[in-house]
């Protein structure tokens, strides 16, 4: 089952710059299968943002599997990240302890 995700973010703030950076890190590191990555900057497409009720950015949206889950801020916390993903497991939380 392919992950498909969408980040929301605003130019070049560094908030957004360190969500892509994270979030692409996170990805490669723990998912346990195939991905997608969408990059929305709402500078650009408005209309986007609005469509998806994006009030704040980054956000991050999993569209799929569903159901659909949003998270919030530069994804700097890689725990919680994992659970909004539903990419938290046995094997993660271990490896996230093994590498503190």
């Amino acid at each position: 089952m392919t992950h498909r995700l969408t980040l929301y973010i605003t130019g070049r703030a560094l908030s957004s710059q360190r969500a892509v950076e994270n979030l692409r890190r996170i990805m490669d590191q723990r998912s346990a299968g195939p991905y997608e990555i969408s990059i929305v900057d709402v500078l650009e497409h408005p209309e986007e943002a609005e469509t998806h009720c994006i009030l704040a950015t980054p956000t991050l949206i999993r569209e799929s599997p569903p159901p659909a889950r949003r998270i919030v801020g530069d994804l700097s916390d890689t725990d919680k990240v994992l659970v909004g993903l539903g990419l938290n497991s046995v094997n993660s939380a271990a490896m996230t302890k093994a590498s503190q």
